[in-house]
């Protein structure tokens, strides 16, 4: 792999992290460019992993005070993200990618609908906190980050908002940060036993670090409506994305 190429991936990895923030979808722009440089689809898929961890180390950093980390519902919830990204890990190794690639389409397409009528969903849940569908859908969803992960982000933030009761940014937040433990104890089962290339995850992985670290004050920033239209859009394009490629 030459300079250039990890300079390629270094700015793409900044624009993933970016994205990843804002919108959880990251994997719309590192997945292609893992492949353009020339590596294998396994080999991307796994690589990506590792690099992305760094999106929720570089938010953590920026806006980790804003939540309680200490509490005991964040505790479970860690708990299950971390348990469903080994899971997720382990299948990728142990199985073809193909038996479950093929139905990311639609759950994208599914978690993006889910955003677009949040503000419904949120009504008939009578705006209440709810707890256990909320640990059973962060788990699914990390064993699906720790396999695959493309679309990962919209899914934990339709999840997040539905179910948790939490406003816009903070949702953003902690998706970022379930999302990145799951990523994290799956990307040191692929470092351990799968084909990660570990420059192009590093060069990566430092572009990820400093989009995450920019995505905080962005979101900030952003009104939380237009934003979430925005977000379920963005995640139909990679639904089809997904399925045509």
């Amino acid at each position: 792999m030459s300079v250039l190429d990890l300079v390629f991936l270094t700015v793409a990895g900044f624009g993933a992290g970016l994205v990843g923030y804002v919108t959880g979808l990251a994997s719309v722009v590192s997945y292609p460019a893992l492949l353009l440089v020339g590596l294998s689809p396994l080999a991307a898929n796994v690589t990506n992993t590792v690099a992305l961890v760094a999106v929720g180390v570089g938010s953590t950093a920026k806006a980790g005070r804003s939540l309680d980390l200490s509490n005991r519902r964040w505790v479970v919830l860690a708990t299950v993200s971390i348990l469903g990204g080994v899971v997720g890990a382990v299948a990728l190794l142990v199985a073809p990618a193909s038996s479950f690639e093929s139905v990311v389409p639609y759950l994208v397409a599914l978690a993006s609908a889910a955003l677009m009528a949040q503000p419904l969903l949120r009504r008939l849940a009578g705006h209440r906190e709810l707890p256990v569908p909320f640990a059973i859908g962060v788990f699914a969803l990390s064993v699906y980050g720790g396999y695959f992960g493309a679309g990962a982000g919209v899914m934990f933030l339709a999840v997040a908002l539905v179910f948790s009761g939490a406003p816009l940014w903070q949702s953003t937040l902690l998706k970022s940060v379930l999302l990145g433990l799951s990523n994290g104890v799956a990307a040191v089962i692929f470092l351990c036993t799968g084909p990660v290339h570990l420059p192009a995850a590093v060069a990566m992985g430092v572009g990820c670090l400093l989009g995450g670290f920019v995505g905080p004050p962005v979101v900030a920033r952003l009104p939380a409506g237009p934003l979430r239209v925005v977000i379920a859009v963005a995640g139909v394009g990679l639904a089809i994305w997904l399925a045509v490629r």
